[in-house]
């Protein structure tokens, strides 16, 4: 009985410890200013877009319909091969203007061969789009990293965006920028996109990967200070936890329903929508 209490203690005591490091490892950055300013907009995904309107997904049109209807704007950035920021979401160019190519593989020259699908525009580069915005309504700029570019494109990105005036957070999948942002660029609110890879399954991430980042196992490296994850997954337990404990910042992705909007904002969350135009 005596050697059975004591290795119930030391199991008790195991898993205590592992439950507190487990809790720990979820701790995000907080009170950053800012944040504040966020909550008092919309963000419509990759712009304001509507295909049969002639409006592509991360177009000029898109955006410039955005700042029109008073929303900020979620948008995607790539590094080109020379040094030029791309703004369109998929690496693949297939999707979007029909055409097989690489976008880090291309020069700005090149997009004039990539026009998007349903409109005469072109993938826009980042500067254009900033000039789009001018501080008129907030951005949110996903930085989407390719064959371990994410800090020279953190520095490209960062670069830019230290001549903007307006208002921005940023964001990526990748823990690797914003373990860069975390060590050069501090003051800028920054995000860590996630959503339940163990249920999307995508190629491109290992299980150990899917499980990490899933569990947002990555935060006591990153120290977010916002969590942008796929709404359909937000019973996700760490994600709850970091919320109950913590108080971090949440943004969920992508809101297609009004009433769903309407419900994440009553809750304090940040909605990031496309497929309608909120009232």
């Amino acid at each position: 009985m005596k050697n059975f209490f004591k290795a119930a203690v030391a199991v008790s005591t195991g898993a205590a410890l592992t439950a507190g490091a487990y809790l720990a490892s979820l701790s995000p950055r907080r009170n950053q200013p800012g944040w504040e300013e966020f909550k008092k907009f919309r963000y419509a995904h990759r712009g304001l877009h509507d295909l049969y309107e002639g409006r592509p997904e991360n177009s000029l049109s898109a955006f410039r319909a955005a700042v029109e209807h008073g929303f900020g704007a979620e948008l995607d950035v790539h590094l080109m091969r020379d040094g030029n920021l791309a703004v369109v979401h998929d690496s693949g160019l297939s999707r979007v203007t029909g055409k097989a190519a690489k976008v880090e593989e291309l020069t700005a020259e090149d997009l004039a061969d990539y026009p998007l699908r349903g409109s005469g525009e072109r993938i826009p580069l980042f500067e254009e789009v900033l000039e789009v915005f001018s501080g008129e309504t907030p951005l949110i700029v996903e930085i989407k990293t390719s064959d371990g570019n994410a800090e020279a494109l953190t520095d490209a990105v960062m670069e830019r965006l230290s001549k903007y005036g307006g208002l921005y957070c940023v964001e990526s999948f990748d823990p690797s920028v914003l373990m860069c942002l975390k060590k050069k660029y501090p003051d800028v609110i920054r995000g860590q996109l996630s959503e339940n890879f163990l249920r999307s399954k995508p190629a491109n991430l290992s299980l150990p990967k899917r499980a990490l980042m899933t569990n947002l196992s990555t935060t006591f490296l990153t120290a977010p200070d916002f969590i942008a994850y796929n709404w359909i997954d937000r019973s996700q337990p760490s994600l709850r936890l970091m919320k109950k404990l913590y108080g971090v910042h949440e943004v969920s992705w992508t809101v297609r329903d009004p009433q769903l909007m309407k419900a994440l904002e009553a809750e304090g969350v940040v909605p990031i929508f496309e497929g309608f135009v909120p009232e």
